[in-house]
């Protein structure tokens, strides 16, 4: 859109300013006026808190996830390269890092940088895979369509432990130490709200409705009291050989 100033060549050069005046406000008013057809987004703000079997809330909850599920159509976001794809590496006999969200349908690769050989699966029902063995500077991946929490083991060293969270849409936070986080750009619409910890016994769950423009408060709390530390089977489904633990 073009502007411009006409005037008589015998206009003054008072009626010059007040019509330069004039114009300098009608471009701020066009400048601060909303673009037509332009979607207005919501922000949601919280407070994660994990209730410990003491009745504490005690604990670190940067390993936690929040993140929003569409109920009702929305307009779409556009994914970052980041939801599409991720790394989790193998190094020092450990998953790095410990916890990485991808939008369901993406795929993580698992570089070995170890100088031993490591073998990646999950066992989760209809989700499962399993990478095989492979040796330093080899990387294998997985794909992961369904939405939900995958957590990642390798058959080999059984303390490694991973967790890829794939989720349905673009909206996620991992909270700060104390709990708190922040989703935005959300578009107008109806919502599930879901949290998850490893430490607890399930994800959390809540609806919630975001209108245009507005910061929606929430807070929710992830059930730990039933969390106990224990180890897990291996791919064959039996526990792991302890003269096979650090052999590789």
């Amino acid at each position: 859109m073009a502007f411009g100033i006409s005037t008589s060549p015998s206009a003054s050069s008072s009626e010059r300013r007040r019509a330069r005046a004039a114009l300098a406000v009608l471009l701020v008013a066009v400048c601060l006026a909303p673009a037509a057809g332009r979607a207005q987004t919501g922000t949601v703000r919280g407070v994660l808190r994990l209730e410990e079997r003491d009745g504490t809330e005690r604990g670190d909850r940067r390993s936690a996830v929040v993140y929003l599920e569409p109920r009702s159509p929305v307009v779409p976001a556009a994914d970052t390269p980041a939801l599409r794809s991720g790394v989790v590496a193998m190094r020092g006999r450990e998953f790095i890092p410990h916890v990485i969200v991808v939008r369901a349908g993406g795929s993580v690769a698992f570089p070995n940088q170890d100088p031993f050989s490591h073998n990646v699966f999950s066992s989760v029902e209809q989700r499962e895979f399993d990478l095989g063995l492979y040796r330093r500077g080899v990387s294998r991946s997985a794909r992961f369509e369904r939405p939900g929490v995958h957590p990642i083991y390798c058959n080999i060293h059984s303390k490694m432990v991973s967790f890829v969270v794939a989720i349905p849409g673009p909206w996620y936070a991992y909270p700060d130490a104390d709990g708190r986080f922040v989703l935005r750009g959300v578009p107008p619409g109806s919502y599930r709200l879901h949290a998850w910890h490893e430490r607890g016994s399930a994800e959390t769950v809540r609806e919630l409705v975001v209108r245009g423009d507005e910061l929606q408060e929430v807070e929710v709390t992830i059930d730990a009291r039933a969390y106990v530390p224990g180890t897990h089977l291996n791919k064959f489904g039996q526990p792991y050989a302890v003269i096979r633990g650090d052999r590789y």
